[in-house]
């Protein structure tokens, strides 16, 4: 009977403990993570996937959860090449407006709106662009294959920090970037 109860206690014990361990593991997930833009920190939404970035130049590198009726998922990364490196705000504006074709009928600025403000004491210049997005291969080579992916959106932004800049890009369906706005702009205003 004695070795019974304390089989029954021990894997009781062993239960609850990986129980607790498991809830753990969860609330870790559930916390975010922390992003740090020079000595800057914000937390990212909980349900935002971290990943291995795929080249030197991203510094961070996220999937967003898609809206319910889009198949695929939004794309955050952040490059970084080095304390002034990178190219200016307008350079870079200009080059991720043509990463979007407009809707027929339309010019690229009809459909791209461009805002300045600062985060803290940091610049920041703000794209919101919709349309068709432009994926190509390899980004830099003019004769890479490119993908059309309709209805998308994209948010781009420069964060001039001390030793940046910082190239913070969102990239998805139109429908799910309209979901993780308000989410992406706290987080980028939360950097403190």
């Amino acid at each position: 009977m004695k070795n019974s109860l304390r089989t029954v206690l021990l894997v009781g014990g062993a239960f609850v403990l990986s129980a607790t361990s498991l809830r753990a593991a969860d609330d870790k997930k559930k916390d975010g993570n922390v992003v740090e833009l020079d000595t800057l920190k914000s937390k990212t939404p909980a349900d935002w996937t971290q990943e291995t970035t795929t080249n030197q130049m991203r510094a961070y590198q996220f999937k967003l959860p898609n809206a319910k009726d889009d198949k695929a998922s939004a794309e955050l990364i952040i490059f970084y090449f080095g304390q002034g490196g990178g190219g200016s705000a307008a350079d870079n504006i200009k080059r991720w407006k043509g990463m979007m074709a407009p809707p027929d009928g339309k010019k690229i600025d009809d459909v791209a709106k461009v805002d300045k403000f600062k985060v803290g004491e940091v610049p920041v210049t703000y794209l919101d662009v919709e349309g068709t997005y432009l994926a190509k291969e390899r980004p830099f080579d003019p004769n890479s294959k490119v993908e059309k992916k309709p209805d998308y959106r994209m948010l781009g932004v420069i964060f001039e920090s001390p030793k940046g800049p910082y190239f913070i890009r969102v990239t998805g369906p139109a429908k799910t970037i309209a979901e993780q706005k308000q989410a992406f702009d706290e987080w980028l205003k939360n950097f403190k």
